[in-house]
């Protein structure tokens, strides 16, 4: 078995364990009344693809599904049982997610359905509309479901801050920066006409390949770390692993990575050669 078949098929063992797991543990009762929430939203997410006959859409929900579940947790707690440390992690989600929505409309509306969701498109044909759901939506809407239910812990903890919490506060800024910064620097590069077909390798990718996707592993570990002052916090490491798993080796980078190789060949490979695929380490002197 090849190390890619490998990936996916600890990814599909996840995709159906953890969520299985989650519904029959000792936190079911809480968990659950979120999986109707969730559902609505994806499957009006869903409508609104098939009008506008784009798939893609469902990338810019990415964020902001996220920090829904983050409020409707809050919610469902109820909002004027919540300290300092709960409000503050609530404001930063949002922010996460307000950032990370919008940088991906401003990239992907109004241009052509990404290529990955056309493939998808024209290989299932006339059955699109119902597979898209299933294939695309409701996966992502499992996905998120899972790896949020840790927000339940961090707004079930206690309210103080501690040390720990401020390792997390640290690890979610140092996250927070990589992403936003590196999503920057991209964009700003793709803009310019003379850069089609180079390699971007200056600024925070001259030391990390993909440090939107380091950053984003930052953030859901500094997620975890504002948890970790729950008794059953580490019953939910599943959730940065699982996230940087998925980062690392099914849509991240490992995705990414062949998709450049293909088209940039010999540039992307030397790029490869001088530089971190992950953390962000000084590049190697050729």
């Amino acid at each position: 078995m090849t190390s890619e078949r490998l990936n996916y098929l600890i990814f599909a063992v996840a995709l159906v364990g953890l969520p299985t797991i989650l519904l029959f543990s000792p936190w079911s009762d809480m968990l659950r009344p979120s999986i109707p929430f969730l559902l609505l939203l994806i499957t009006g997410l869903w409508l609104v693809s098939l009008r506008m006959r784009d798939s893609g859409i469902v990338d810019i929900f990415w964020g902001p599904g996220i920090a829904a579940m983050a409020w409707w947790y809050a919610f469902q707690i109820g909002l004027s049982s919540l300290g300092v440390k709960h409000l503050l992690f609530l404001g930063l989600v949002t922010i996460w997610a307000i950032r990370l929505g919008g940088y991906l409309a401003n990239r992907n509306l109004g241009q052509p359905e990404d290529y990955r969701y056309t493939r998808m498109r024209q290989s299932a044909g006339d059955q699109w509309w119902w597979i898209s759901f299933c294939k695309v939506f409701f996966l992502q809407g499992l996905i998120i479901w899972t790896i949020s239910s840790v927000f339940w812990l961090i707004l079930t903890g206690p309210a103080t801050l501690t040390w720990i919490d401020a390792f997390g506060l640290l690890l979610w800024g140092l996250g927070f920066f990589f992403e936003a910064v590196g999503d920057w620097q991209l964009s700003r590069f793709k803009a310019e006409l003379a850069n089609k077909g180079k390699v971007l390798n200056t600024g925070l990718w001259r030391y990390t390949r993909h440090p939107n996707y380091f950053g984003d592993a930052c953030v859901w570990w500094g997620y975890f770390f504002l948890a970790f002052a729950h008794p059953d916090a580490w019953w939910f490491l599943f959730s940065p692993i699982y996230m940087t798993f998925l980062l690392l080796k099914i849509s991240g980078v490992a995705m990414l990575e062949k998709d450049q190789t293909s088209k940039k060949a010999a540039k992307y490979e030397a790029y490869i050669a001088q530089t971190s695929a992950f953390i962000p380490w000084w590049p190697k002197v050729s």
